[in-house]
């Protein structure tokens, strides 16, 4: 015997149409939980560590010590926002698209966000990102968005104006003075880069190792 461990083959959990349009999977691998969207692998509950670092890095970076009003792009698998409810003061509002996501935050997925949609400290929208921004007046200490597998591998084609010279203004827009926008992706984008290093006095990259293939990537911009 060599001690590999077999593949464990996954179990479809819950499959829902799409918001706009195609199939959306919530399937268990052992202990885990992987969501598929047409076929692509979208996220899964095995790590989460760029997902924490994510938001722990937008709030390390906020001067004082004030109320923070935070909008998360994406509740994912809820790694993001379990994380922003550690920090005292932090009020939290998640825009998320699919109502299949939310769902399974009542059941398979609540451990890994950790009951956060039942604190009291959260607002869920259910609503198309970009056409949230546009719609709203709040301004925000931070933005985290986690709503694509990175800047150059949208989850839907409306969501790449988001990554433009347009959405970045818009984003920006919608920032408190010292907010900081912070922006996940699975690999590093260096066009996405250059654009906010255009629109924002002071970028970061932060390098998250990952088990296998390049690492995932945090860029952190503020300075407007």
């Amino acid at each position: 015997m060599n001690g590999t461990q077999p593949r464990q083959e996954p179990i479809v959990i819950h499959r829902a149409e799409g918001a706009t349009g195609g199939e959306l999977i919530l399937r268990r691998v052992g202990d885990d939980y992987e969501v598929i969207s047409n076929g692509v692998f979208l996220m899964d509950t095995r790590n989460g560590e760029s997902e924490r670092l994510l938001v722990r890095a937008a709030l390390e970076r906020l001067p004082g010590a004030g109320p923070v009003r935070m909008l998360i792009g994406g509740l994912g698998v809820g790694f993001s926002l379990a994380e922003a409810l550690r920090s005292p003061g932090v009020t939290v509002t998640v825009v998320e698209l699919e109502p299949a996501v939310i769902g399974w935050h009542a059941a398979h997925l609540a451990p890994f966000s950790e009951g956060a949609l039942e604190d009291p400290r959260v607002t869920v929208e259910r609503a198309d990102l970009p056409a949230f921004l546009r719609g709203t007046p709040e301004r925000y200490e931070a933005i985290c968005l986690d709503i694509d597998n990175g800047p150059e591998w949208t989850v839907t084609a409306g969501n790449a104006d988001l990554y433009g010279p347009a959405g970045l203004d818009l984003l920006g827009g919608r920032l408190a003075a010292g907010g900081v926008l912070a922006v996940w992706s699975a690999g590093a984008a260096p066009a996405f880069e250059s654009r906010l290093r255009a629109r924002f006095t002071a970028v970061e990259v932060r390098e998250v190792p990952v088990p296998r293939g390049e690492p995932d990537i945090v860029y952190l911009a503020y300075g407007l």
